[in-house]
């Protein structure tokens, strides 16, 4: 089944090629404050339709996880997996018309994975892990 998605303006419109089974948590720091529910979909699922120009990425910490979010109105999207990188985790609430609670949610353990910043932010969880030098 296909899934058509956008953004709050519309700029940014995608379609998902396939049927989740289950929605997603993370609680790791980002996720956390963005209060991200997802649906985890492979790669070749995922097509952007319109708004490439408009999508910004935000990358932190091991830099492996890209975070897509419309530049015009704000709204996260979808975001390419770090433990899972030839996966994505789709905004469900993102999707056009997709029933939230018809699948079940399954919480990750974000928060548990390698912090790695040679200067990471307190509130930050998880293991420390030098390398970056970076401190976002």
């Amino acid at each position: 089944m296909i899934h058509s998605g956008s953004c709050h303006c519309g700029g940014v419109r995608f379609t998902v090629n396939y049927e989740p089974v289950e929605l997603t948590t993370c609680d790791c720091s980002l996720c956390i404050k963005r209060n991200a529910l997802m649906v985890k979909v492979p790669e070749a699922a995922l097509s952007l339709q319109k708004g490439h120009a408009l999508l910004a990425t935000y990358e932190w910490n091991s830099r492996k996880a890209k975070h897509h979010f419309c530049r015009q109105c704000g709204i996260y999207v979808f975001h390419r997996k770090r433990a899972a990188p030839d996966h994505f985790g789709v905004n469900v609430f993102c999707l056009d018309g997709f029933d939230v609670g018809s699948l079940p949610v399954r919480a990750t353990k974000g928060k548990s994975m390698s912090v790695v910043s040679d200067a990471p932010r307190d509130e930050w969880p998880g293991p420390r892990t030098p390398g970056l030098n970076n401190d976002n």
